[in-house]
């Protein structure tokens, strides 16, 4: 009989046995409920597609609130040992300790991980509510940094040390004209990274390459942040060409251009879309905003700095009814070390009412049976929960949007997925 095992890694690819342990944290707030809900699916599946053959034996961890109350910490060193030995994990929502000093355990986790990328899936399920006229349009995958940027919580208030030895190398640095209020100025740091910027970018490339996608687009701010944003684009570029003849880019379509005309350039961009190869190029952030309210389809992969990514990808889901049903995974694609989580808040005031959706969790467990290489199972829940949405067998927060809607609990909504496996 098989035993449970740990994921393992060998040769840089994932070892998944036939009753993998795979970690879970419940989370705070409605966690639990959409965990139990999620589980019972996950479940279910993996019975489905392998019988007895499979199964995922799940073993729980402390982060957040519940964790505090057991141990006084939010974040327990066994904890972040577990996830490390198992590689790969999945999670609820968590809540933001409150108090000076503290930060968001979701960003701790990344750091401490080193989960670079933070992979955010955006696509649209016919029948769900949807603010915009064409939301079939948007199909597209978020590749967001997750350790840089001034998520790296460097900063400093207004008034401390820390501030006026920052005025001080502003003042030697001949900056100082440029800050409008500088006695009373908070400071943060924003550091980007040469290795940070181009791991990020080959994984958004490689993802593009490995899932048949045709464009990468880089997304920043480099216009105005030119030594942070600006090298951001510099460099993504130079891990584009690390695929050599795998990818097209705007850069080489400009060179073309410059040397031979718009003819020639887009006689190439035409034989490189013949050749299956991928495009990458770049756009200014408040302009891919634009451009993907007006033609989402010209996009498929983003890959960004970790402030726009929490924009984009929010306003993304927004556009296919919301991030109550938008999945993420937190990725380290050198380790393999991997976090997949619902990327909704605790909603507190709905704890324990059994009424919020369990979809984005549910769907980030797709993401992880993919990445674990159990795609059948992945493919099985994707589709009855296409199924569940079309039929308008929803939660409160579509069902009061859709006048024939079926209004479902949060359990029942993963009983009725379960019916649908049948």
């Amino acid at each position: 009989m098989n035993k449970p095992e740990n994921v393992t890694l060998a040769g840089g690819k994932l070892q998944v046995p036939a009753f993998p342990i795979i970690p879970f944290i419940a989370g705070d707030g409605i966690g639990p409920e959409i965990w139990l809900a999620a589980k019972k699916v996950f479940d279910q599946a993996v019975t489905r597609v392998y019988g007895n053959s499979r199964k995922v034996i799940w073993q729980e961890l402390l982060a957040g609130e519940v964790a505090f109350k057991e141990t006084g910490h939010w974040l327990p060193e066994k904890t972040i040992n577990s996830l490390k030995q198992h590689l790969v994990a999945i999670k609820g929502p968590l809540t933001t300790p409150i108090g000076q000093g503290h930060r968001s355990l979701n960003v701790a986790l990344r750091q401490e991980l080193d989960l670079f990328a933070c992979v955010r899936p955006v696509a649209y399920f016919p029948g769900v509510p949807s603010p915009v006229k064409f939301p079939e349009k948007v199909a597209m995958t978020v590749f967001r940094e997750n350790t840089e940027d001034i998520y790296a919580g460097i900063d400093f208030a207004a008034g401390t040390t820390g501030a006026t030895e920052l005025l001080e190398l502003l003042t030697q640095q001949h900056q100082l004209a440029k800050v409008r209020f500088p006695k009373s100025s908070a400071f943060a740091i924003k550091p980007v990274s040469k290795e940070g910027s181009i791991r990020l970018v080959k994984a958004a490339i490689q993802y593009a390459i490995d899932y048949h996608l045709p464009r990468v687009t880089l997304v920043h701010k480099g216009n105005i942040m030119k030594q942070t944003e600006g090298s951001f684009k510099k460099w993504g570029y130079q891990a584009a060409a690390f695929f050599g003849n795998q990818v097209f880019t705007s850069e080489e379509f400009a060179k073309i251009k410059l040397k031979k005309g718009l003819a020639a350039a887009n006689e190439a961009q035409t034989e490189a879309i013949k050749e299956k190869k991928i495009f990458v190029n770049d756009l200014i952030a408040d302009n891919f905003f634009q451009q993907s309210l007006l033609h989402p389809e010209k996009f498929s992969v983003i890959a960004t700095l970790n402030l726009n990514g929490d924009y984009i990808s929010d306003a993304l889901a927004a556009q296919v009814g919301g991030i109550g049903i938008s999945p993420g995974a937190n990725i380290n694609y050198q380790s393999r070390q991997a976090i997949f989580e619902a990327t909704h808040g605790t909603a507190p005031e709905f704890a324990g009412k059994n009424k919020l959706n369990p979809t984005s969790l549910i769907l980030s467990g797709v993401m992880m049976f993919e990445y674990l290489g159990w795609q059948p199972v992945a493919d099985l829940i994707r589709s009855v929960v296409k199924q569940a949405l079309f039929k308008q067998h929803v939660t409160i927060d579509f069902a009061r949007q859709l006048p024939t809607a079926v209004e479902l609990s949060t359990s029942d909504f993963a009983d009725y997925l379960v019916t649908l496996m049948q």
